[in-house]
């Protein structure tokens, strides 16, 4: 592992949302065991998620600035920890009026960074650091695949006649992938040339392909084809993969306990205690990641599915946010449920320990939403997948799993789509029971994604490589 004696200072910018800032948060634990003296910017609000991180790493200091007002965001928007379910194109552009107040800390600090590590929501960062003189670095939490599908759009600018249906092929993309237009990112769908928001995220966007380098949350032997055209995009070979990014505690065979996200319903060691009384495999985890609410019809079907699927699950649901759903329409386990299926079902609202829950032995599938988060860490699980993508990049991720993988089966599609219980109950059924091809191409992942991270492995080779350029 490479160490750097000089303790050169790098900025750390995360984006403050959940999925995006705990990867970055695992890279920078990564970046400061190799000796680097690190700053990392965050909102008020987002402090707590580094707590641990700045236990670990006294080297490791705090920029709290505030989170810039705009006249089109209700003033409580800076109390959201994670995505604001609502105008979340202008939540964009008002977090980059930190650019001034960034730029007066980097003039008048004795040591500024000689780089910044961005998310790829802050693409705008790259023209502070050109002004700087400084080395820009874009961090992408999505896989390269899907990075590929939003450097393409954001390039080319396709648009739909109106048709939410119409098949937008990518054919400068290795396997050439296709998705209705409807499956595209919602940023992008929501693009209106002129429109002074959406021309700063156009804009943002291409200051993330003309950035010094880039840094994905994968591995090498995972999405190889779409790194090296990452490579082409960008007109350089400065692109590396290093993950899959988890937990700084995680080991090869078992996880810790790892207190990432928030409250929950129910206790750890409880958790642990019904999977210790389950059988090897037989347990299908559910979870949709943090931002997904179901509606109530949503919430009934998938709960008829489980219910007659006759395997033992663990679901966790995510709650809506206070004053978002006055009329109960969303997130309401359906009534007599969890009596109907308590000596086989687990129902946990809130944060669960996803990683230590997906490695335990008695788990052998995941209903997942397909975030890239929840994806590398099935994989690593060596678990068979089920994908019901509901958005963002989701429906790219769905498709690696599904069509080019083969390592999932779709259950479901869209945010908006209402499961067949039945057809449900029989997908999520084989899922714990196969025990063929599938299962033996995502334990073959599983190897190939802890060599990566193993010394020697490829993305140890490609974090020693960036720790190099500073």
């Amino acid at each position: 592992m490479t160490i750097l004696e000089s303790g050169v200072h790098i900025l750390i910018f995360p984006f403050p949302a959940q999925g995006h800032m705990i990867p970055l948060l695992d890279l920078t634990h990564h970046l400061a065991t190799r000796g680097l003296t690190i700053t990392i910017l965050v909102t008020p609000k987002n402090q707590s998620f580094l707590t641990s991180l700045l236990s670990l790493h006294p080297q490791i200091k705090t920029l709290v600035l505030p989170f810039p007002s705009h006249p089109s965001i209700p003033s409580h928007i800076e109390n959201f920890k994670d995505l604001p379910p609502k105008s979340f194109n202008t939540f964009f552009r008002a977090f980059g009026n930190l650019h001034d107040p960034l730029l007066a800390w980097f003039k008048n600090h004795p040591s500024p960074p000689v780089a910044i590590v961005f998310d790829f929501f802050s693409g705008w960062t790259h023209r502070l650091a050109s002004q700087l003189g400084i080395k820009s670095i874009v961090f992408s939490p999505s896989g390269a695949m899907a990075l590929s599908v939003m450097y393409s759009l954001w390039r080319h600018l396709p648009s739909h006649d109106d048709d939410r249906t119409a098949v937008v092929s990518f054919d400068e993309i290795p396997n050439c992938p296709k998705f209705q237009w409807w499956q595209l990112s919602p940023l992008y769908r929501s693009y209106v040339k002129g429109d002074p928001t959406g021309e700063f995220i156009k804009d943002s966007f291409h200051g993330n392909m003309e950035s010094w380098g880039l840094v994905i949350n994968t591995f090498c032997e995972l999405e190889r084809d779409y790194l090296n055209h990452l490579m082409k995009i960008m007109g350089h070979d400065r692109v590396w993969a290093v993950g899959p990014l988890l937990p700084s505690d995680h080991q090869d065979d078992q996880s810790g306990v790892v207190q990432r996200g928030g409250p929950s319903s129910v206790s750890v060691n409880h958790i642990l205690t019904w999977l210790d009384e389950c059988d090897d495999h037989e347990v299908v985890y559910v979870c949709f990641g943090s931002q997904a609410v179901l509606r109530n019809d949503q919430m009934e079907e998938l709960a008829s599915g489980l219910q007659k699927s006759g395997v033992r699950f663990l679901w966790c649901l995510k709650e809506p946010r206070e004053g978002l759903d006055d009329e109960g329409r969303y997130g309401v386990v359906p009534e007599g449920f969890e009596d109907r299926v308590a000596k086989r079902g687990l129902i946990i609202k809130g944060w669960v320990p996803q990683v230590m829950i997906l490695n335990h032995r008695a788990v052998g599938a995941f209903l997942t939403h397909c975030g890239w988060n929840s994806t590398l860490e099935g994989l690593v699980a060596g678990v068979n997948m089920l994908t019901w993508p509901m958005g963002a990049d989701q429906f790219v991720n769905s498709s690696l799993l599904v069509d080019e993988l083969k390592v999932a089966e779709r259950v479901c599609e869209g945010a908006e789509t209402v499961p067949n219980s039945e057809e449900l109950a029989q997908l999520v059924a084989e899922s714990v029971s196969e025990d063929g091809g599938r299962r033996k191409r995502v334990a073959a992942l599983r190897e190939a994604a802890l060599a990566a991270i193993k010394e020697g492995g490829s993305s140890v080779k490609n974090l020693d490589e960036l720790v190099s350029y500073f």
